[in-house]
């Protein structure tokens, strides 16, 4: 690794108020990939050498570093160690839903149950999704959806706290009624977005804080489905749902392009 790599890297992180600190340790490793610190390709130091280096514990090293993989910044080679992305994710192009319709069925309603509403900096994976610089003020609005009585899946959604303009000119305003996704909320209030979109999907372990709130094993695997939306071709929402085994069947729906 790089002596500059290395010398950023090692400096201590601390957690911004009302932000984990797995937060600030992905951020830090996100920042050296984006910046050229770390190179495509090139590996990552061990759990132990990050935590030593940025006095964190391994545990929150893990939980950083299982971010990152999900968020498609780094991979992991079993028995040889985590390495830089060869390509790093990208914005695209195709229309999606809330999840509560996507992961609902006829006869099959949805219940979504808010765990946090927070103004937060935004990271170096939230602030391209909302289209802002990192560190600047960012929403966050984390759920947990539940169907049939069964916590299903967690979800965490971001855009902007900055005034985005809409139709004649409105400040972007933004109203909880604890009941629905931030997505169908903004839908709900603003009329469809225009788009377009695009939905990631990966393979991830749940980890142990996501753990508790869907009441699985931390080793437990679950289904990455990572949201992007534009608005006016510019980012504006980002999402994150894990989704448990529960859940059972997903449908991707397909069309020919005209």
């Amino acid at each position: 690794m790089h002596q500059d790599a290395a010398r950023f890297l090692s400096q201590p992180v601390a957690a911004q108020p009302g932000s984990p600190l797995r937060v600030a340790v992905y951020s830090r490793i996100a920042e050296a990939i984006r910046n050229g610190l770390l190179t495509p390709g090139s590996m990552i130091p061990t759990e132990t050498e990050l935590g030593t280096d940025m006095k964190v514990s391994r545990t929150v090293v893990r939980e950083a570093l299982m971010l990152l993989e999900e968020d498609g910044l780094i991979r992991a080679r079993r028995g040889v160690g985590r390495f830089v992305s060869d390509t790093l994710p990208r914005i695209g192009i195709e229309r999606i839903q809330p999840f509560e319709d996507v992961l609902g069925s006829p006869g099959q309603r949805v219940e979504v149950k808010r765990t946090q509403v927070v103004r937060q900096p935004a990271s170096e994976f939230v602030a391209p999704g909302v289209g802002v610089e990192p560190g600047t003020d960012s929403w966050l609005w984390e759920s947990v959806l539940i169907r049939d009585g069964e916590a299903i899946a967690h979800l965490q959604e971001n855009v902007t706290a900055q005034p985005v303009s809409f139709g004649k000119n409105a400040p972007l305003e933004i109203n909880d009624d604890g009941g629905a996704t931030l997505l169908a909320t903004l839908t709900r209030q603003l009329g469809r977005l225009p788009g377009p979109g695009e939905c990631q999907i990966s393979l991830s372990q749940v980890g142990p804080s996501r753990a508790k709130l869907l009441d699985l094993r931390p080793s437990d695997p679950v289904l990455v489905l990572t949201q992007y939306v534009r608005n006016g071709n510019r980012p504006f929402y980002l999402a994150k749902c894990l989704v448990s085994a529960r859940a059972g069947h997903l449908s991707v729906m397909q069309q020919f392009q005209s």
